[in-house]
C-alpha cells in the first residue's frame, strides 16, 4: 500500500533473519533493494506482511542480501527523481468464475518478473498452512507456478489482484498445472487485522 506495507506468504520468510525487498521501474532498466521488517505474521494462513520505508534517500545500507519471492512485483517505481511506490490494484475474489483468465507474477527458480497466464480451474479448494491448518476457500489455476512464485500476485484480465500465489500441487517439485492462491478476499480480512491487533485469533 502506500505505507510501505507488502504481503507475500509466511513460508517465504519464515526461516529468514532478514528480508529485503527490490523495486523496479515502470520501465523495468532501474531497481532499488530495500531493508524489511516484518511487521505481522499468521503461519495459520500463510500470511506475512512486511513494512519498508518509503523515504528517497541513499542509503548505503540497503545491500541485497536476499529476495523476498515476487513481492516486487506488485510494487512498481515511477520514474523520475522521487522514487514513488504504486500499489497494485486490489480486486475481489467473490464473483470469480471457473475458466476466468489469469496472470501468475513471480520469481520462479530466480528468474524474475516471470509472468504466466492461464485461468482459475477451481473454487473452494483446501491446501495445508506450513504448520499443517487448513486453508479454505482457496483459488486453483493451471497458471504455471513453481518454486519462487510464492507471495506473488494472482490477477485478473485487467491486472487487478485476485490473489497470492501461495502454493502447487506435484510429484516432481515443478508446475504440473495445478497451482493455488489465496483468495484476496482472504487477504484482506488478515491484512486488516494484523495491522490493527498484531496478531489474528481464532
Amino acid at each position: 500500500d502506500n505505507l510501505g506495507h507488502i504481503v507475500t506468504n509466511y513460508h517465504v520468510i519464515r526461516n529468514s533473519e532478514t528480508a529485503t525487498v527490490t523495486a523496479t521501474s515502470i520501465d523495468g532498466k532501474t531497481t532499488r533493494t530495500f531493508k524489511a521488517q516484518v511487521v505481522g505474521v499468521d503461519p495459520d494462513k500463510d500470511v506475512a506482511i512486511l513494512s519498508v520505508s518509503l523515504k528517497d534517500k541513499d542509503d548505503s545500507s540497503n545491500v541485497p542480501v536476499g529476495r523476498v519471492d515476487t513481492v516486487s512485483s506488485s510494487m512498481k517505481l515511477v520514474d523520475g527523481a522521487a522514487w514513488q511506490w504504486r500499489p497494485v490494484t486490489v480486486g475481489s475474489s467473490a464473483g470469480l468464475r471457473v475458466g476466468q483468465f489469469v496472470m501468475a507474477i513471480g520469481n520462479p527458480f530466480g528468474l524474475d518478473h516471470t509472468l504466466t497466464t492461464g485461468v482459475v480451474s477451481g473454487l473452494g479448494r483446501e491446501v495445508r498452512s506450513p504448520n499443517n491448518k487448513p486453508i479454505r476457500n482457496v483459488i486453483q489455476t493451471d497458471a504455471a507456478i513453481n518454486p519462487g512464485n510464492s507471495g506473488g500476485p494472482l490477477l485478473d484480465s485487467t491486472g487487478r489482484l485476485i490473489g497470492m500465489n501461495t502454493a502447487i500441487y506435484s510429484m516432481s517439485g515443478s508446475s504440473a498445472g495445478i497451482g493455488f492462491a489465496i483468495p484476496v478476499d482472504t487477504l484482506a480480512y488478515e491484512v486488516t487485522t494484523l495491522l490493527r491487533d498484531g496478531k489474528v485469533s481464532r
